[in-house]
């Protein structure tokens, strides 16, 4: 039976680049060789390379902006620690959402003075605080897009006269944003992209080489922006997988269709959510995210029934994150609206059932 994957990342990818992806590690581009043992130097390789950087700025609207595209190792988890590097010489400011940004602040203050503008920790990051203020003294102001454990989003970006950093490591690619309002995009691969391995860096030369501190080469974007991703081996596979979704993407229609069908997807199960009285949901209705629905049952004691019914309906990784309990369903670009319906009917057996 298939089954109806929902997990938070590693996710869902598209069959079809799942598909292309495995023919080339078998034989890739016909040379008698697989993808992961030919030369990372060669020119098939570099082909594939720049056309992943060049399609995730393409979807971005940056070309010819004067912004750079990596493909780096590491994880966005480094990424809290080289954005200070990088560009935190005396004082930055962070939005405080979730795990991840609670992180990110963890490791900038290594590197400086770091405000918390605000933080939605009181309600269990339940939601997105809005009104707060930015001082003006500052290198850079840092948010996270989209809380994938809490299944928070922002839904407007403030205006700040700072360089603009944001984590968008589980939204990237699914809905329209002016992406020239940011100096620095970072996400991890396995939401919305890829296989976990790579993530991408999308920075604006610019804001590059203002801190005083000498920064190692492979922390500086700098060096990896001047290579083309290339000052050591990247992580091949991941890079490919990428692209090939990347491609896939523009095939559909690009972030403007696939963010109709996001939003298609959020609607179906959040009215369900707010419809059954079984269930009720974690983040608060204005902050919801399109791409990680969380949400609760109100009656703990039908959980034993519906994760029979869940399972027997083919649904994988929708258990909520152990900081929230419950359920969260990720709809990341690659689940089809079908499996959506198959968790709302199931939804919707459980109140009948009880």
């Amino acid at each position: 039976m298939k089954k109806h994957n929902f997990s938070a990342g590693p996710c869902i990818l598209p069959q079809e680049v799942l598909k292309k992806a495995s023919e080339a590690v078998v034989n890739f581009n016909g040379l008698d060789l697989s993808l992961i043992e030919i030369s990372h130097r060669s020119k098939d390789f570099i082909a594939v390379m720049d056309q992943a950087q060049e399609l995730a700025l393409e979807h971005l609207g940056l070309q010819n902006k004067g912004y750079k595209a990596l493909f780096l190792q590491g994880g966005a988890s480094s990424q809290f620690l080289n954005v200070a590097y990088n560009l935190l010489n005396k004082k930055a400011a962070y939005l405080n959402t979730g795990t991840w940004s609670s992180k990110a602040i963890k490791e900038a203050k290594l590197f400086g003075e770091v405000v918390e503008v605000a933080s939605s920790k009181d309600a269990n990051f339940n939601y997105i605080p809005k009104g707060y203020e930015i001082p003006s003294d500052i290198d850079y102001f840092h948010c996270t897009s989209n809380n994938t454990i809490f299944g928070t989003q922002i839904k407007e970006f403030p205006e700040v006269k700072a360089p603009l950093v944001c984590d968008m490591s589980s939204d990237i690619f699914s809905r329209v944003l002016d992406f020239s309002k940011f100096d620095i995009i970072y996400a991890g691969a396995q939401k919305n992209m890829g296989p976990a391995g790579t993530t991408l860096v999308v920075v604006k030369e610019s804001v590059l080489g203002n801190v005083e501190r000498a920064i190692p080469s492979m922390l500086d974007y700098r060096v990896h922006a001047e290579k083309d991703s290339m000052f050591n081996t990247p992580p091949v596979f991941a890079v490919y997988v990428s692209m090939l979704t990347l491609q896939w993407l523009k095939d559909l229609g690009g972030v403007a269709e696939i963010e109709k069908r996001n939003n298609a997807k959020a609607a179906l199960i959040y009215g369900e959510i707010d419809r059954n009285p079984l269930f009720k949901g974690f983040a608060k209705e204005e902050d919801r995210s399109a791409m990680n629905a969380t949400f609760n049952l109100v009656d703990e004691a039908h959980k034993e029934t519906f994760d029979a019914l869940a399972k027997e309906a083919g649904l994988n990784g929708i258990n909520g994150h152990r900081s929230v309990g419950g359920y969260r369903a990720s709809m990341y670009n690659a689940l089809p609206i079908e499996s959506v319906q198959v968790l709302v009917d199931t939804m919707q057996a459980l109140e009948k059932k009880v």
